[in-house]
């Protein structure tokens, strides 16, 4: 909270600037008239313990966490909802009675992208990456025939293990055949290509990044009429989720969309 009495939330990651989540939080405090703010905090790893200082000040009501600190935040919460447990990752942290608690919308965010895009319930998923986004990408999708790539493979096999999940992990560029591949990686972010031949014999994408409109890989899939959410689609649904958790109110998800396309 403010010297106003305004609360006040912040989106902490490094890089941050880049990210939508204050113009879609501050659209729903404007829609359902809620007295808020949402900002940006660059936060270097070595600022982290800043941040959760402020939590347990007061100073900030709750943040939503990006990269590379969703691990950090994993550790640093008193309590976790059971799919933060899972993930063992971190990207909304609530303060509930001078109580941190760690959630991670990421993974609501990964299942409601997916079904709005239409991907075949049958695909198998091929997960880029081995961070805390690779983690609720793997635990969201636990249920499908899953594989597992990194560019060290012991990274894969740790996340395997820290998430309890069972996989294969296969090699860096190497392709599934029919696969939806979900890139949890910055890969994409600023217009690098995705290894190998993951992306000529999938079947759809999940881009986790986003950047300055839709990533190469996504155009790529629409060009050629296969299903793809980017980053922006997973984005309005863990934003969704977060707003819930801060306010109390299920929003209108077509606020949060409304203001990225405004922005």
């Amino acid at each position: 909270m403010n010297s106003t009495g305004r609360r006040r939330f912040a989106i902490v990651g490094d890089p941050v600037m880049h990210s939508m989540s204050p113009a879609i939080h501050t659209a729903g405090y404007a829609a359902y008239d809620i007295d808020a703010v949402f900002e940006h905090l660059p936060t270097t790893a070595d600022q982290f313990g800043r941040v959760v200082a402020a939590l347990r000040a007061g100073e900030l009501a709750g943040v939503n966490v990006t990269m590379p600190h969703k691990e950090r935040a994993f550790a640093a919460v008193d309590d976790l909802d059971e799919v933060a447990r899972r993930s063992r990752a971190v990207n909304t942290i609530v303060v509930n009675d001078g109580r941190l608690v760690g959630y991670n919308t990421d993974v609501v965010g990964v299942q409601v992208a997916g079904t709005q895009a239409g991907f075949s319930d049958s695909a198998p998923v091929l997960v880029l990456g081995a961070g805390g986004a690779a983690a609720a990408a793997v635990v969201a999708m636990a249920d499908r025939s899953l594989f597992v790539s990194a560019r060290n493979q012991p990274d894969a096999r740790e996340l395997l293990e820290r998430t309890l999940t069972e996989a294969t992990v296969v090699s860096w560029g190497e392709g599934v055949a029919g696969a939806i591949v979900v890139n949890a990686t910055p890969l994409g972010m600023r217009g690098e290509e995705l290894p190998g031949d993951v992306l000529v014999v999938g079947s759809g994408l999940l881009d986790m990044t986003y950047g300055q409109g839709q990533t190469t890989a996504c155009e790529l899939y629409r060009r050629l009429g296969l299903p793809c959410a980017d980053g922006f689609d997973m984005l309005v649904a863990q934003a969704g989720s977060a707003f819930e958790l801060f306010t109390g109110i299920a929003p209108d998800l077509d606020i949060f969309r409304l203001a990225i396309k405004g922005s």
